[in-house]
């Protein structure tokens, strides 16, 4: 028998699954203004594709707006509608990426800061559950191109960003306040359609 997500509702949005919906969650913890599938796009060949999330006033390295795809699992078609959205296509060796998204996969399980960041590393250089090959959840390369782990958190300033996986990048993340947005997002309950424990409105 296959199983299938549950709807979740959220701030007045019907999410495919509980997993965006805690997404969702997350980007309110780190205080950074979010659509939820606000557009689809015609990628030509059939393939029709509509991203998760797009995130407004991101800063650093992926500064201004992102989108975001949320995959508990990939499948090639999922891959194909991906590369060919961002532009990153990898032929000739050219990585022209066209329109910045971030793939992400489950809320990152961990205690500890350096616990979380090893999640997200491992899946950036393993891929996904089922599926090791490109594109890569929490990497650079369907964002500007550069195969490098991207690791999303609140700056020092309490604003959203992807910081690279060395330290160099990392002392400017506020770390207790990212790991208090984790916690949420796995904490959060959406029975009845009440706000998650431990989440905010906005």
């Amino acid at each position: 028998m296959m199983m299938k997500p549950i709807q979740t509702e959220y701030k007045g949005y019907l999410f495919r699954s509980r997993l965006e919906a805690r997404w969702a969650v997350f980007f309110d913890a780190c205080g950074v203004d979010w659509e939820y599938e606000p557009e689809g796009y015609d990628l030509g060949d059939g393939l029709q594709y509509l991203p998760d999330f797009l995130l407004h006033g991101v800063e650093g390295r992926a500064a201004g707006d992102l989108y975001v795809e949320v995959k508990g699992k990939m499948t090639e078609t999922d891959a194909k509608k991906i590369l060919r959205f961002s532009g990153l296509h990898g032929e000739d060796n050219i990585n022209i990426v066209e329109t910045p998204i971030l793939i992400v996969g489950c809320i990152p399980n961990g205690n500890t800061m350096c616990e979380i960041d090893m999640f997200c590393i491992n899946q950036s250089d393993d891929g996904l559950p089922g599926f090791g090959s490109g594109p890569s959840p929490y990497n650079f390369e369907t964002i500007d191109g550069d195969y490098f782990p991207a690791l999303p958190g609140i700056n020092e300033r309490g604003k959203f960003e992807l910081f690279g996986c060395d330290s160099s990048y990392t002392e400017a993340r506020d770390d207790a306040a990212t790991l208090r947005a984790f916690r949420r997002a796995r904490q959060a309950r959406f029975e009845f359609g009440q706000t998650p424990k431990g989440g905010r409105r906005r």
